[in-house]
């Protein structure tokens, strides 16, 4: 029994070991108390005469308990009632359990029923729920779901009697023995550790630990500067210290053993908070397709440790922090918590992508902040869903909130972000009508969902630097940065010496200048729009310093539609890119991996736009885009389907929006998966059954589409193909890429196929390729195919092994940081394994 070290680390004072604690549970059924539970729904507001009514039910309810404990055996003085109301804020969905009485086995309640007022149940759920979601709800009725009684029939104390009877015993008048002693490790290090044996313990006898009692059936381990005392039945009470936590004397030295483990820590807590907002949110976008991410970040904004959501948000994610800092200031207080979505002048990636950050106060100072992006399935603009094809300007995508507290010193600020959600206007380029938010009462579930993880990320970082103190965790916050930024380093210096000794272009589709200075070598990509703009990237990198310059210059020009990027999407793709290339690191993405990195990015561009520039597509689009040009610059892969395919339909009632999968590149050792959602994107798809309950929509086909990848010595992913029957009239809006230029191969490999969009029309029976970005009204029965792209290949058909000097001059360069290998284990595979079990 390791209940000292447990209690320890739980910070427990009194332990109760029973002499029969190895078979207690077969033991205890005889001991344990019986439970009677009634509960009835009940319907009505928390008000005084609502009051009166439910005090009589209570009481009935409460008869009926006692009554069955009573047939049990039990006496009136034996029982214990404990009265539960699952209350909620109205217009809410999610009820707290409360209660005014308190655990324990007294005669009778601490409150009688009769003494139950509003006001104490009022003050008794709004301290729950700000504990549990972060913020109160200001001038909202408090509705009663439920009544519920709890009756406890208790067998008896005669256990807890011994031990309360045990300071009374004296102690005996011969000392406890030990039978032998043995060398055992503790905390600190090894101690000479005296054995008893129980059956020579006598009532009143007190160990000093460290000590080891053999029991019948167990063995009990007492901590160093633990007390056991020997009660009159022959029980162990053990009196626990507090454990003293060493100030930090000197810095925190790095321990692997340690960083390790703070790195996995910093990762779950991300992972809870994700749970939390998957649990307590109610849109399809965030509970079913988990179109979400959560993160941790140090005091200055930089990303620490996220779990494995979506890399599109997480490399943004720090701007937006960032930018919050600069805004607010000393402005901020504990109980505030900050909401933003503007792409280019605050963060964001693009506007139904809302943004949460709240601040982790340390006596007074902020010391880190936790956030959370969700993306809402409609914010406003031209058309339902926020995700127009066709937009030219930002004011046309929705509601743009550069910064707001939506949590002011704890109180949800409901009125001003419902005010900010709704307003509509008229587009001052186009003339055209913009909308407020079509389904406000799914943000404002889904922005408290928000909140509500990041109240537990917050919780979650308290209690850690309550375990380890503050200067230890942050110290292992830098380490885990400096760890990303070293391994970095290191491969960028492996690739800049292996391409400085090839003489040829390291593939068929790059160029690489060596330059003058003998330690810099530059390695150039570039691909295509569908609409023609082209990405263009010159990669030098510093083989001495391990260090890179991303140029994007030679980029096209801003566009007039929406697929221009802001340069923080432009960031979470470099910063994807190289936590991909170090395959062999199992490290969070963080802040680290961009120390390296200098990105030049001409102002004016396709990924430095205008701040009013329309960017829906860019996140969506763009993004995927410049991560294959990332990677074809280093050789890494071939590229992926390069879309997201994003489809939204709605009415002036709702808007739905899915992103679909494709085919990924293939790899030096690896075949493309097929029908999987690739790089910047981890969404899942809405299941079937729950797509057909809640939109007018049938799922006539959800397939993969055979021999859509690239042919190669290692073939790319396939797409899929995905039938839709509307069964309403409804405006239907596709936003895809990869409908002109298809996924290229690398060394040889073929290309993956271009996707395509066609619409059935039932009433002319026509069937028309609607293009990859546009805006259509269907009516019942109409039906939309999509044929998404496909992988490309990797190496020729005709290669053999592609690790042999065929593929040379480059072979030995992509064998070091061109080959990914698919990893088996870790926290993505952990996670999704667990979404596909849920």
């Amino acid at each position: 029994q390791h209940c000292c070290a447990i209690a320890q680390s739980l910070g427990m004072k009194k332990i109760y070991v029973h002499r029969y604690s190895g078979v207690l549970s077969a033991y205890g059924l005889s001991l344990a108390d019986v439970v009677v539970e009634k509960q009835e729904p009940f319907s009505g507001s928390m008000t005084e005469e609502m009051l009166t009514v439910l005090k009589e039910d209570l009481k009935r309810l409460e008869s009926s308990a006692k009554e069955q404990l009573l047939l049990q055996g039990f006496t009136i003085q034996s029982i214990r009632c404990l009265r539960y109301l699952a209350l909620r804020y109205e217009g809410t969905d999610t009820s707290l359990m409360i209660t005014l009485d308190e655990e324990g086995d007294s005669d009778t309640a601490k409150i009688d029923i009769d003494s139950f007022t509003v006001i104490l149940f009022k003050e008794a759920f709004i301290t729950s729920y700000r504990r549990e979601f972060g913020f109160e709800l200001m001038d909202r009725q408090i509705i009663i779901d439920d009544i519920r009684i709890r009756a406890v029939g208790y067998r008896g104390s005669t256990v807890e009697h011994t031990f309360h009877e045990s300071a009374k015993l004296s102690a005996p008048s011969t000392p406890p023995v030990p039978i032998q002693h043995i060398s055992a490790f503790f905390r600190g290090g090894r101690r000479e550790t005296p054995m008893y044996k129980m059956e020579s313990l006598l009532p009143g006898h007190t160990i000093t630990g460290p000590a080891l009692i053999i029991q019948n059936v167990a063995t009990v381990v007492i901590e160093v500067g633990c007390v056991c005392l020997v009660s009159a039945s022959c029980d162990l009470e053990i009196t626990v210290p507090g454990i003293e936590k060493e100030k930090a004397q000197r810095p925190v030295i790095l321990d692997p053993l340690m960083l390790s483990l703070f790195s996995h820590r910093f990762m779950g807590i991300a992972e809870q908070m994700g749970r939390t907002l998957q649990r307590t949110s109610v849109s399809v976008n965030i509970k079913e397709r988990l179109d979400f991410s959560c993160a941790l970040f140090d005091g200055d904004g930089g990303l620490v440790a996220n779990a494995p959501h979506l890399p599109v948000h997480l490399g943004a994610m720090s701007d937006a922090v960032k930018y919050q800092i600069r805004h607010w200031g000393t402005d901020l207080i504990d109980g505030d918590v900050l909401l933003s979505n503007h792409p280019q002048l605050a963060g964001g990636s693009h506007l139904p992508d809302i943004t949460v950050m709240t601040p982790v106060f340390r006596d007074g100072k902020i010391v880190f902040f936790v956030a959370s992006r969700g993306h809402h399935a409609d914010v406003g603009g031209i058309a339902p869903g926020s995700m127009p094809p066709l937009s030219q300007t930002l004011a046309q995508e929705g509601a743009a909130i550069v910064a707001c507290k939506i949590v002011k010193n704890g109180i949800f600020q409901e009125d001003m972000i419902t005010r900010l959600l709704t307003e509509s206007g008229v587009d001052t380029m186009t003339g055209l009508e913009c909308v407020g938010t079509r389904a406000l009462a799914d943000n404002l579930s889904d922005l408290k969902a928000q909140v509500a993880a990041n109240t537990r990320g917050v919780a979650l970082m308290q209690e850690l630097v309550n375990t380890y103190e503050l200067d230890v965790v942050c110290a292992y916050m830098k380490f885990i940065q400096s760890a990303a930024e070293r391994a970095v380093r290191d491969m960028l210096k492996s690739f800049a010496l292996q391409a400085l000794q090839s003489e040829k272009p390291l593939n068929n589709n790059q160029k690489q200048n060596q330059n003058q200075n003998t330690n810099l070598v530059t390695v150039k990509a570039h691909d295509y729009l569908d609409e023609g703009t082209i990405i263009s990237l010159a990669v030098t990198v510093n083989a001495e310093e391990g260090s890179a310059v991303f140029d994007f210059q030679g980029t096209g020009t801003e566009v007039l539609g929406n697929l221009n990027a802001p340069p923080a999407v432009t960031a979470s793709a470099v910063i994807y890119s190289m936590r991909c290339l170090l395959s062999d690191m199992d490290i969070p993405l963080n802040q680290g991996c961009l120390v390296p990195i200098v990105i030049k990015i001409p102002s004016q561009c396709l990924l430095c736009p205008s701040s009013t520039a329309a960017v829906v597509g860019g996140n969506v689009l763009t993004s995927q885009r410049v991560t294959d040009v990332i990677l074809k610059a280093f050789s890494a892969c071939a590229a992926s389907q390069g879309c997201m395919n994003n489809l939204t339909f709605g009415d002036e009632t709702f808007g739905y929006y899915e992103t679909i999968a494709g085919g990924a590149g293939a790899g030096k050792t690896w075949q493309g998966a097929s029908g999987v959602h690739t790089h910047m994107t981890n969404t899942r798809i809405t299941d079937p059954e729950i797509f057909e309950k809640r939109y007018p929509v049938l799922l006539r086909r959800f397939s993969l589409r055979e021999k859509s990848g690239g042919k190669g010595r290692y073939r790319g992913g396939d797409g899929v193909i995905r039938e839709i029957e509307f069964q309403k009239v409804l405006t239907v809006s596709i936003l895809s890429e990869r409908r002109a230029f298809q996924p290229y191969g690398l060394y040889g490999g073929e290309n993956g196929a271009r996707g395509l969009n066609l619409l059935y029309m039932k009433s002319s029976g026509r069937c028309v390729n609607i293009g990859g970005k546009n805006t259509v009204r269907v009516a019942r029965g109409d039906c939309l195919t999509l044929y998404t792209p496909g992988g490309g290949g990797y190496g020729s058909e005709h290669e053999g092994d592609m690790s042999s000097s065929s593929l040379s001059p480059s072979s030995l360069q992509s064998q070091t940081v061109g080959a990914i290998p698919v990893l088996s284990s870790g926290s993505l595979l952990g996670y999704s394994m667990a979404q596909e079990s849920a």
